[in-house]
């Protein structure tokens, strides 16, 4: 293209040359919208409006609408209800495609809308974090963000102009929940919609908690900003939280038990971090958030999108699906998963992530061949849907895949056992074993750190970073299998089925599944002149179980000193073939810090922990045969 427009700076006006190129360049303009684009500006294409729509309740909602200046033609709603800021305020000032992830999608045409959710910036009435839906909702003083999403359709659909009376609505992480909320209850107008990486419960598995568990890195990033309470309308982000060093592992050390976070730096004027100290069981405040519980009579089209490698919102995506699947049999419910990190399919190329490649523009594959064909189809009527029921990646082989439902129904149920000897195995303990265990000594003290990068934030790429940083560390186990004959791909959730002791009334429970490259460099998928993959440790999955919760989310048990208990929990699910010549590895700790917070090791409520309350203890992992500590995972048999 710019040898084409170079040209036609040559070319005298009113040579045959010129108008030759102007008419080829004409026709490429009309026949191909990515060659178009090259000529065009958003501004020059569509119009921006501004409008504070009404609820029911007679709150005003901001909302930003991007309206294509092709008046002949009637174009689709694509709603996205954001607490994160609408900005560039201002009919004048346009967003950049690449920062919103959309520009393949407004070649197409669409009427973009872009709404501050109640309580958020320059939208009236007030915030409330995952506000819980309401079911049978009575009069107008009742309302939520279903409700909120179907008065915002209504009002669209009557008094934007050239409309053709369809929306979709769409939205990643938090905006995700919000595209998912309005499902419930939908507007019929509402006909497709795709939560990406949207949250679905805050206690068991997204964000802020996994399983009890409290994620202390992601929430100091994100609640003494976002959680402050607002003065009026403003279009102004508060500033983050500054932790005055680049080391987290060190800032949160010193700063000691969750209690002294607001005593040194929050000063009790962060209203959810209160409420995260308040509730620290599963109890109504964090069950009434969860989305699970919901999802009944669901008519719009849903598409919903994850990643293997998002250290934030997994759950919510494999969850979301798989509830509205289990509660709407019939419907167009489909799952999109990839090789990405949290929004990485919109985010970056998808080509790879720190040191591990996926051969491929994963996420110039998803816009263009996932995201736009299930808009168009749904919103426009135009092109053909060939969406599977699951759109897989492959991790370790670098493949899509696509199945009529998920996990599929080709696989093998199997179980990898902790031996002695460090060893990992298909087959169970010898039935002579009766006194087997490994143990190590965890100090709150000297935790386990989750990346051996100094940061205060979660890296990106330590969901598959490199784990022989802590391999050799006393208080981290390793477990490991043979070098494989063969390859062998582990597809759905990985469960696992730990037989413990503590010498503590409480304990955390890290299992990391982990592939190991070949130490040679030749064989597998090493190649030779990638030698700084030999013998590469890469994180597959991990995942953490507060002990305490192992029976019951509600109602927390401590453990009896050095007694053997079980603890049973599932990591999210995996799609990664283990080429011949690599190893499966187990790795299990009890701390995984700062990314989650250190356990005292004591039965009680931790947010309010002193110093006094934490103490060392005595781990033990039992691979006995009545004992017999393994993982339990499904097999894909490939025709």
């Amino acid at each position: 293209m710019d040898t084409d427009r170079l040209i036609l700076t040559k070319e005298k006006p009113g040579s045959g040359n010129f108008t030759v190129y102007f008419f080829f360049l004409l026709l490429i303009y009309f026949i191909s919208p990515v060659f178009a684009w090259e000529f065009i500006s958003l501004e020059q294409s569509y119009t921006k409006k501004e409008y504070r729509i009404p609820m029911r309740d007679g709150v005003a909602l901001f909302t930003a609408v991007y309206i294509p200046k092709d008046s002949l033609k009637q174009y689709p709603f694509l709603i996205c209800r954001t607490p994160y800021s609408v900005g560039p305020y201002g009919e004048n000032n346009f967003p950049s495609y690449r920062a919103d992830a959309w520009e393949h999608l407004a070649r197409e045409g669409f009427i973009f809308v872009y709404q501050d959710v109640r309580g958020r910036f320059m939208s009236e009435g007030k915030f409330v974090n995952m506000r819980p839906y309401i079911p049978n909702k009575t009069g107008k003083k009742q309302t939520d963000e279903s409700s909120d999403t179907y008065d915002t359709v209504d009002w669209l659909v009557k008094n934007i102009p050239n409309n053709n009376g369809r929306a979709g609505i769409w939205g990643i992480s938090y905006p995700g929940f919000y595209a998912a909320m309005g499902l419930m209850d939908a507007h019929p107008a509402l006909v497709a919609a795709s939560p990406q990486a949207p949250l679905a419960d805050w206690f068991i598995g997204d964000d802020f908690h996994h399983n009890g568990a409290l994620n202390i890195t992601l929430a100091m990033n994100f609640f003494p900003s976002f959680g402050l309470s607002r003065k009026g309308l403003t279009t102004i982000w508060p500033a983050k939280f500054d932790f005055g060093t680049s080391d987290g592992y060190k800032f949160f050390l010193e700063t000691g038990p969750l209690k002294n976070i607001n005593k040194l730096y929050l000063d009790g004027k962060i209203p959810f971090w209160n409420d995260l100290m308040k509730h620290d069981t599963y109890d109504e405040f964090w069950q009434s958030r969860s989305t699970l519980k919901d999802y009944s009579q669901v008519s719009p089209a849903v598409m919903t999108v994850g990643g293997w490698f998002d250290a934030e919102d997994c759950f919510g995506a494999l969850k979301t699906y798989q509830t509205i699947e289990k509660k709407n049999p019939g419907s167009f419910n489909i799952l999109v998963m990839g090789p990405w990190f949290h929004g990485g399919w919109v985010r970056s190329d998808g080509d790879r992530l720190g040191d591990i490649s996926f051969a491929e523009k994963t996420g110039e594959f998803y816009k263009d061949n996932i995201e736009l064909p299930f808009f168009k189809f749904f919103l426009k009527d135009e092109g053909q849907l060939d969406l599977p029921e699951a759109f897989v990646f492959a991790t370790g082989e670098n493949q899509w895949y696509k199945f009529d439902r998920w996990p599929p129904e080709n696989i093998k149920n199997s179980y990898l056992y902790l031996l002695p000897e460090n060893k990992l195995s298909f087959q169970p303990p010898d039935s002579s074993e009766h006194s087997g265990f490994d143990e190590y000594l965890s100090d709150p003290k000297n935790p386990v750190p989750f990346t051996a990068q100094i940061t205060t934030t979660m890296p990106k790429p330590f969901m598959v970073e490199d784990q022989r940083f802590v391999f050799e560390r006393p208080d981290v186990l390793t477990y490991q299998t043979e070098s494989l004959d063969s390859s062998i791909s582990i597809i759905g959730p990985v469960k696992a089925q730990l037989f413990v002791s503590t010498s503590g009334t409480d304990a955390d429970w890290v299992i990391k599944l982990i592939d190991v490259f070949p130490e040679a460099s030749t064989g597998g998928s090493v190649k030779p002149q990638n030698k700084k993959m030999t013998g590469y440790q890469m994180l597959v999955r991990g995942e953490i179980m507060r002990g305490k919760f192992r029976n019951s989310y509600e109602h927390p048990e401590p453990f009896v000193p050095n007694e053997i208990t079980r603890v049973e929990f599932t990591l999210n699910d995996i799609f990664h073939t283990f080429q011949p010549g690599h190893r499966i590895m187990l790795q299990i700790q009890s701390s995984w810090f700062p990314l989650f917070d250190m356990n005292p090791q004591k039965f009680l409520d931790i947010n309010r922990a002193s110093e006094s309350d934490f103490q060392k203890a005595i781990q033990r992992i039992y691979h006995t045969f009545q004992s017999p500590s393994a993982i339990e995972f499904n097999i894909l048999i490939k025709q």
